[in-house]
């Protein structure tokens, strides 16, 4: 019952701060969509156009790439901030802190779902059709949820120790932004490094969403394997991590 009324609370500051967010901007909700949408505008404009360093059907390749890394950099980039960001209520009353991060993964699940429906959408117009493939999007999203949960308890559980901390991950996550083949296929890197660019997670699961959404293929299994397999991971020290420093937060966060 104790978890169940918790997971009650997420789900309402969830809800609260959509709400609160949407109301502070004359377009509301819509603004969720035209954020990512002049986003991507922007990188199709400089690196499609300008740069002249697309490849066939490369709007639906950038996008694609740029949708995933957009859900991925935002909840670990908010969530490094979401313990800290409750002091003013954890000295209020007692709420697990694992609360926090909790309601900044799930608002960005949110933002992300509407981006995401649109992009199936403009796939579809732009002549991709659903194939068989499509049964593992579910997966791929799966997979990606739980590397997003992992990082982003891991990271809301140091910060408030190691403020700087939120510095240097938004450094690493612009770093990896660039490592993450967006704007490149990992097949067009000389071979001998390739091993080492599928290191990346995000570089395994941007290309899984391009197997399925563009080609209709199968993604990569034993990759997703591992990646699902590093995010259980984490999760699970990271929760401990967030549980055992419960009772410290509010003695090392300043009201």
């Amino acid at each position: 019952m104790l978890a169940k009324h918790y997971l009650q609370l997420v789900t309402y500051k969830a809800y609260a701060d959509l709400r609160s967010e949407a109301a502070k901007t004359s377009m509301g909700f819509l603004w969720w969509v035209l954020d990512p949408l002049l986003f991507m505008v922007i990188f199709y404009v400089v690196f499609g156009l300008i740069m002249k360093r697309g490849t066939e059907n490369f709007l639906s390749f950038l996008l694609i790439g740029l949708v995933a890394w957009r859900w991925f950099q935002n909840t670990v980039s908010h969530g490094a901030n979401s313990i800290l960001g409750g002091r003013g209520l954890m000295h209020q009353v007692y709420v697990p802190k694992v609360v926090f991060p909790l309601v900044i993964i799930l608002t960005d699940l949110v933002k992300f779902s509407f981006v995401f429906s649109i992009l199936l959408l403009y796939l579809l117009l732009a002549g991709f059709g659903v194939g068989h493939a499509y049964l593992a999007l579910p997966l791929v999203l799966l997979v990606q949820f739980v590397l997003i949960v992992g990082l982003t308890l891991l990271v809301a559980a140091l910060v408030p120790f190691l403020p700087d901390l939120k510095f240097l991950n938004d450094h690493l996550l612009h770093v990896l932004f660039y490592m993450s083949g967006i704007f490149f296929a990992g097949s067009s890197i000389a071979e001998r490094y390739q091993p080492y660019f599928y290191l990346n997670p995000m570089a395994n699961i941007i290309e899984a969403y391009r197997d399925i959404l563009m080609h209709n293929a199968w993604p990569n299994w034993s990759a997703l394997v591992v990646i699902a397999g590093l995010g259980i991971a984490l999760t699970l020290f990271s929760g401990h991590l967030i549980g055992r420093n419960d009772h410290l937060y509010p003695k090392w966060i300043p009201r």
